[in-house]
């Protein structure tokens, strides 16, 4: 086979320092649209960002050449970089050292699609089964944080 094919789908989350709700909606849009070019830059394939005031997620396709952590590394750096360049914030962006990475099959992008799509509806009102998802993200998060 001449190139290689990697379809390799993951669904990352990374919180705020200390989860201080500094992503105000004026910087939302700016941050989201950052993440989604850096991650083009890298040639991986942004399919979902969304946020809440003190956490991203992030839904992508990796390419051949880089780890997860190295992108992860790579978007918490140049967010931060830029929100605090561009953007007058009494308290700087930064991020927590830690993030969480779950692989993500091609049968299940829809449903996690949705689920990022749909966060601020995930911290209001909540269904079992989000609660349930909502409980593990939360699990994974703490022990990435720890």
């Amino acid at each position: 086979m001449p190139g290689s094919l990697v379809k390799i789908y993951v669904h990352a989350v990374w919180a705020t320092k200390k989860r201080e709700p500094l992503i105000f909606p004026d910087l939302k849009d700016a941050l989201l649209k950052h993440i989604h070019l850096e991650l083009e830059k890298m040639n991986c394939q942004p399919i979902i960002t969304n946020s809440m005031p003190d956490h991203i997620h992030c839904l992508f396709s990796i390419c051949s050449t880089k780890s997860i952590s190295s992108i992860i590394k790579q978007i918490k750096g140049s967010s931060s970089r830029y929100i605090n360049l561009e953007y007058s914030l009494q308290a700087k962006l930064e991020w927590q050292a830690g993030y969480a990475a779950f692989s993500v099959s091609k049968w299940a992008l829809k449903k996690v699609y949705d689920y990022i799509k749909n966060q601020h509806v995930h911290h209001g009102l909540k269904s079992p089964k989000q609660d349930e998802m909502d409980r593990v993200m939360d699990a994974a998060m703490d022990v990435a944080m720890d």
